[in-house]
């Protein structure tokens, strides 16, 4: 069983979204599949961006603390806790680009 954490680095690939089109969206094309992972990964930039903001205030020692490598360590940590999150689902924002996506590309056709 693969891990639930094993993400490629430069984000979600288009047959990572044709393979898991978990939304119900249909994602029929390799241009609807690479507007999905569009989408997914502006998902996972703001879902990062949350997730960095809500750990502003930790301080002191451990891994947890922010100081050196700590918080080098913790921004790697909420970046895949974040692309994790969108990869499987995510809060629902990929799916309202995704529609904007498509329907900007139809309006343009």
């Amino acid at each position: 069983m693969a891990s639930a954490f094993a993400l490629p680095a430069s984000g979600l690939s288009a047959s990572d979204i044709l393979a898991s089109a978990q939304s119900g969206l249909k994602i029929d094309t390799p241009l609807k599949a690479k507007a999905m992972g569009a989408a997914r990964n502006f998902e996972a930039v703001f879902l990062n961006s949350m997730f960095q903001n809500m750990e502003t205030g930790i301080g002191g020692d451990g891994p947890f603390g922010g100081s050196g490598a700590g918080g080098v360590w913790r921004s790697m940590l909420t970046d895949q806790y974040a692309r994790n999150l969108a990869k499987s689902g995510g809060v629902g924002i990929a799916a309202h680009v995704y529609q904007s996506l498509l329907a900007h590309q139809e309006g343009h056709s």
